[in-house]
């Protein structure tokens, strides 16, 4: 659940549905991250939303680089265990939290369930590329992760993408 110090995101569509945010959950490698790394701002862009959010990175962690995100404060970091069903754990992870607050940002196949699972789903179509069945799945496609989670940072971006 979120604390009372994480206000959350609220975006009024209109002629549409409108959202209530209190949860983000993300992708790590091709998503966030290329070869392991962070790309770079979303370190900064990720701790400026963790003062609305509840932000979680599920990750199979590839690169063995997940540890290094544990110092970014008010950030989750979870990592699957070697062999786990990424897509499903993701979108049990969205489920738990409750899929109606909740946003997802993705760009793997194995990110698909938890896409189609949150209310808000973001396909990125970063430096690694997107799985169109991600891109299908998604509410939003970006071409980089700062602009997805600059459209959580500016809702009114967000709200100009999604009114009919």
């Amino acid at each position: 659940m979120t604390s009372p110090s994480r206000p959350g995101i609220r975006v009024s569509i209109p002629n549409g549905p409108s959202l209530d945010l209190r949860h983000l959950v993300l992708d790590l490698n091709g998503t966030l991250a290329l070869d392991g790394g962070l790309l770079e701002g979303v370190a900064e862009a990720l701790a400026d939303l963790c003062s609305a959010l509840d932000v979680r990175i599920i990750t199979a962690d590839t690169f063995g680089t997940a540890a290094a995100l544990a110092d970014l404060p008010g950030l989750t970091v979870v990592r699957l265990p070697p062999g786990a069903a990424g897509g499903e754990a993701k979108a049990e992870a969205v489920r738990s939290l409750g899929a109606g607050h909740t946003a997802a940002m993705g760009n793997g196949v194995n990110d698909v369930p938890m896409l189609k699972a949150a209310a808000l789903a973001i396909a990125v179509l970063g430096p690694e590329g997107a799985a169109p069945a991600a891109m299908e799945a998604a509410t939003v496609v970006v071409r980089h992760p700062l602009e997805g989670l600059d459209l959580l940072r500016n809702p009114l971006r967000l709200r100009a993408t999604l009114r009919p």
